[in-house]
């Protein structure tokens, strides 16, 4: 006998939009809790990959903006708004994330360093090991390093 595929596994919208209808009308019993508990936990996740991202390309033109003044330009000052604007945005959406701020900054520094380099053409060891912001400084809409 074959295994017939479960509208979770045919169709994730018309799934979601089951369980949706289920859950509202409190057909609990009738939902498929296993899934939809894997679906919440894959949206944290998510959040979570989305904190770190932002942080890595935000860190790594905030060093380029600071190792690289001669190259410093309109395009690296507009990246790092829209990673602030986008950053304030999830963390407005999930306040719980912003604890997680020095970890995920931690995670997403080696990262940006070793980007900055590449962009830039420095050596790895013209920027700090440590990141060398300070969390206000890096959601500061206003700052700039020098």
């Amino acid at each position: 006998m074959s295994h017939q595929p479960s509208l979770y596994e045919r169709d994730f919208h018309a799934w979601a939009e089951e369980q949706a209808r289920l859950l509202r009308a409190g057909l609990i019993a009738e939902a498929d809790l296993s899934h939809i508990a894997e679906q919440i936990e894959a949206l944290g996740a998510s959040e979570r990959r989305e904190l770190e991202s932002r942080l890595k390309v935000l860190l790594q033109h905030l060093l380029q903006w600071r190792y690289q003044p001669a190259k410093r330009s309109s395009g690296w000052a507009g990246t790092i708004a829209e990673q602030r604007d986008q950053l304030d945005s999830l963390l407005r959406q999930s306040p719980s994330l912003r604890h997680l701020l020095p970890d995920y900054t931690g995670y997403a520094y080696p990262k940006a360093r070793r980007a900055a380099a590449l962009e830039t053409g420095l050596a790895p060891d013209r920027f700090p090991e440590r990141c060398p912001f300070a969390e206000a400084q890096v959601l500061d809409p206003d700052f700039l390093p020098d």
